[in-house]
């Protein structure tokens, strides 16, 4: 049989390398392509040696060119923090439009399947709970949040208009609050900042009254939901995400027990748009992929924070 050939653009960033990971070890000829400019090399250099991985240092948001056959095209190229986004609003604006753009392109030259990765954010601050993919969403298009959530329901749009007008076979996941080894320590999510806050000493900072919802999946399970969706026939968003829903502040406690610091919480403002809950609807995941979540917070919880632990001892 012949080896298929996927490119995962977002290669070298955090979800993007576990994918890299998990087509490998499918038995995937892989190619990464990414600029870096939220990405870092170090979650791929294990895979360098293999020769069934390669890695392109480009930026999609110019045309974009692959040698050979691709079976699929997974798209992953895109700053994917408050922090990363607010700093980069033009740049995230792009990727999510004409790295889209070029990527579908792709696919169409290359007879290739896409799948494109969108987000809960284009819920916005949502008025249904749980959220399920018929809802439109609640977006202000113009505050400093809407770069990032527009981009994305962009992508989902043109990903369509490339399924309907060109029949071009496409895939959208709506990737809901995702955690696990290679997250940036500073990347502004409340994971991470939580973390870091703990092994640093410091007291872990909850914005507005910390009774604001997430839902945290493993990257693991994520990446599992993702494969699943890939290999479906399904052309419509599909939620993955875990929907075991939780407070901001039981989060902040739940990270203070685990890491055995004294810290407390402290309170600043809400930042703008910031949305109050956050619950995915995985009937789709579950009736369409058979899919969900395996890992249990607690024990994705401790993983990450090992890594975490040795991230912060190298970069001492």
């Amino acid at each position: 049989m012949e080896q298929k050939r996927v490119l995962i653009a977002g290669g070298a960033g955090f979800l993007g390398s576990h994918l890299c990971d998990r087509f490998i070890k499918e038995g995937f000829h892989v190619i990464a392509m990414d600029n870096l400019l939220t990405g870092n090399i170090k979650n791929i250099e294990h895979l360098f040696p293999l020769p069934n991985f390669e890695y392109y240092h480009h930026d999609v948001t110019k045309f974009v060119h692959v040698p050979g056959k691709l079976d699929y095209i997974l798209n992953f190229a895109s700053p994917a923090s408050p922090i990363d986004y607010l700093k980069m609003p033009i740049q995230t604006l792009k990727v999510g439009s004409l790295g889209t753009h070029n990527l579908l392109g792709l696919a169409k030259e290359k007879k290739a399947r896409i799948l494109v990765a969108s987000t809960s954010e284009v819920y916005g601050d949502p008025t249904v709970h749980p959220q399920t993919e018929e809802y439109w969403g609640n977006v202000n298009p113009v505050g400093p949040r809407g770069v990032y959530d527009e981009a994305k329901r962009f992508l989902e749009s043109i990903t369509m208009a490339y399924h309907n007008f060109h029949g071009v076979e496409t895939r959208i996941v709506r990737i809901f609050n995702t955690y696990g080894p290679r997250m940036r320590l500073n990347d502004g999510r409340a994971l991470p900042a939580f973390m870091s806050q703990a092994l640093n000493g410091q007291d872990l900072t909850v914005f507005g009254d910390g009774l604001q919802t997430r839902s945290f999946c493993y990257v693991d399970d994520l990446v599992e939901g993702i494969y699943r969706l890939l290999l479906s026939d399904y052309h419509l968003p599909v939620n993955i995400g875990n929907p075991q829903e939780i407070t901001l502040n039981q989060f902040a406690e739940e990270i203070i027990a685990l890491t055995g610091t004294k810290q407390k919480i402290v309170y600043h403002p809400l930042p703008k748009d910031d949305p109050k809950q956050r619950q995915p609807d995985i009937t789709k995941a579950r009736t369409l992929l058979g899919w969900e979540p395996k890992v249990s917070r607690q024990e994705g919880l401790k993983i990450t924070y090992e890594y975490f632990k040795k991230a912060l001892l190298s970069n001492s």
